[in-house]
């Protein structure tokens, strides 16, 4: 089977010779951080992670991202954790982009290779290891979990996409699909992390303009995307987050496909006490 590529951080340093241009800006309604953003002059450690360091590309806060967080995680041989999580009330989807991992996930061992999915429903017993040779990374989407009355939390599971074939949009000809992890109807779950392919010169058709908060990681190719006002062209490695109802529409650009990791709040109402 053919390898898919899936975009990591370039790390490093730029050159003192490199020109200080670049595509980052941050909105009212969205924020693009350019791959060549994430270096290692923005790293940060987590406590309880060992040989390990993330890149924080979302976070609650006021005019940002409310609903999630979104790290990349890179772990050196040897390196993880058996403390990940502090807070007892999030979940978490863990999904692999370079190299290998160990899940453990109440007792049991999952190795996830590139493409490798985790759901993490809120109060999961699980840890995270590389027990490779070479560094692995690793996209870490955490949410406080909204519970309802009458409503059981999901189950944990672990995936690949690769085992899962992209659902084709209506009217599409598959040219735009979405690969889905849960089924959108169970409304035990509150938040959808998929993953969106456009083949080389597919459109969203029109700004779609809706209730869910967005993050965008793009795994693979190129787009232009409108964001609010504004097209704005992005690459594998780039992120995009959307603020609620920000609009949103793109083309995608050639020769490969336009791939995204896509984040967004599900299956709630909305909240009346903020």
């Amino acid at each position: 089977m053919t390898e898919r590529p899936y975009a990591t951080p370039p790390a490093g340093l730029p050159p003192q010779s490199a020109l200080l241009t670049g595509r980052a800006v941050f909105t009212e309604a969205y924020a693009v951080i350019p791959a060549g953003t994430l270096r290692d002059i923005v790293v940060t450690a987590l406590p309880h992670w060992q040989k390990a360091r993330f890149w924080v590309l979302a976070r609650p806060m006021t005019g940002f991202a409310e609903t999630f967080s979104h790290y990349i995680g890179e772990l050196a041989p040897g390196g993880g954790s058996d403390r990940p999580e502090p807070n007892p009330a999030a979940e978490a989807v863990l999904f692999v982009t370079g190299g290998a991992l160990v899940l453990t996930l109440e007792g049991a061992r999952h190795a996830l290779a590139p493409g490798g999915y985790a759901y993490l429903p809120p109060g999961a017993d699980w840890t995270l290891e590389n027990t490779a040779d070479a560094p692995a990374t690793f996209h870490w989407i955490r949410k406080r979990y909204v519970a309802v009355e009458g409503i059981a939390a999901p189950e944990a599971f672990v995936t690949n996409e690769r085992d899962i074939a992209p659902e084709p949009m209506p009217a599409t000809e598959g040219r735009w699909a979405t690969t889905r992890f849960v089924d959108p109807t169970d409304t035990r779950h509150d938040m959808h992390v998929n993953i969106v392919t456009l083949q080389p010169g597919a459109v969203i058709p029109f700004l779609e303009t809706h209730v869910m908060e967005h993050g965008l990681y793009v795994l693979q190719g190129k787009g232009v995307y409108r964001l609010n006002r504004d097209w704005v062209e992005v690459e594998a490695g780039d992120y995009m987050w959307l603020r609620a109802f920000c609009p949103q529409a793109c083309y995608a650009g050639g020769p490969e496909p336009f791939r995204y990791l896509l984040y967004k709040d599900m299956n709630r109402h909305a909240a009346l006490d903020l």
